[in-house]
């Protein structure tokens, strides 16, 4: 069956369109369903402008319907990931929002530090989406949202939210590792980790803030003493100590 929208007999006026070179201006035509088309007088080869390749993220026949993705799409498909497991995340949760709105203040900040910490920002944010994805398994099968259960039930669940969008092996693999130990830091971490670690703590730290606020020197000891990334204490006086 081929995809309605690559069909020429449903194209509408406009599907046949004329694009500028961004290399040397020339006029470039483009049908709809073209990823990429070559500049007749440059040769330069760009991608289409108005095609939306968000799917691309996460079908896995993604490169049979629309051909050979161009290597821009291929650099950005894992970055666009992050948007489907956050969605995937908030499915999981349903009405808890509680731990959605957790979740994602941690992603926020967890992409600020990375930003500073040159981190994989596709590890980071899918672990930053899915640390706490194991709490309700926790509580249901212990009793208890402890840090340990929450690490102990977590991967499965997030291995198979991965899997499902056909996430890579390496960067499942990764996340899992980082959602089984999240609250414990080994002797030797990884960037990715270390940021993920940083956002959590961050969030943690603001969250109690409005149950039970710590002094302004109490909150400076815990920044110096309890973060592993000089990102992470950055971003954590920018969030509570404005």
């Amino acid at each position: 069956m081929k995809c309605p929208g690559q069909d020429t007999q449903y194209w509408k006026p406009g599907a046949i369109f004329e694009e500028t070179c961004p290399k040397c201006g020339g006029v470039v035509e483009f049908f709809k369903d073209d990823t990429t088309r070559k500049c007749p007088h440059c040769d330069h080869r760009f991608v289409n402008p108005h095609m939306d390749f968000g799917c691309a993220a996460y079908c896995q026949f993604a490169e049979q319907c629309i051909g050979t993705m161009p290597s821009e799409i291929l650099a950005q498909k894992e970055d666009l990931l992050k948007d489907r497991v956050a969605i995937e995340m908030k499915r999981y949760f349903k009405n808890d929002f509680k731990r959605i709105g957790h979740a994602s203040r941690v992603a926020r900040y967890a992409e600020r530090i990375a930003k500073l910490e040159s981190g994989n920002i596709a590890v980071i944010l899918c672990a930053a989406y899915l640390h706490d994805i194991g709490i309700h398994e926790a509580e249901r099968k212990h009793g208890s949202t402890a840090a340990r259960f929450q690490e102990l039930e977590g991967p499965p669940i997030a291995r198979d939210i991965l899997s499902r969008l056909h996430a890579k092996d390496a960067l499942i693999d990764e996340v899992c590792d980082i959602v089984g130990h999240h609250h414990h830091p080994r002797p030797e971490e990884t960037v990715n980790f270390k940021v993920l670690y940083d956002a959590d703590l961050i969030t943690n730290i603001e969250e109690n803030q409005k149950e039970s606020p710590s002094s302004a020197e109490r909150l400076n000891q815990m920044i110096d003493t309890s973060f592993l990334t000089g990102s992470g204490r950055q971003v954590a006086r920018a969030v509570l100590m404005p």
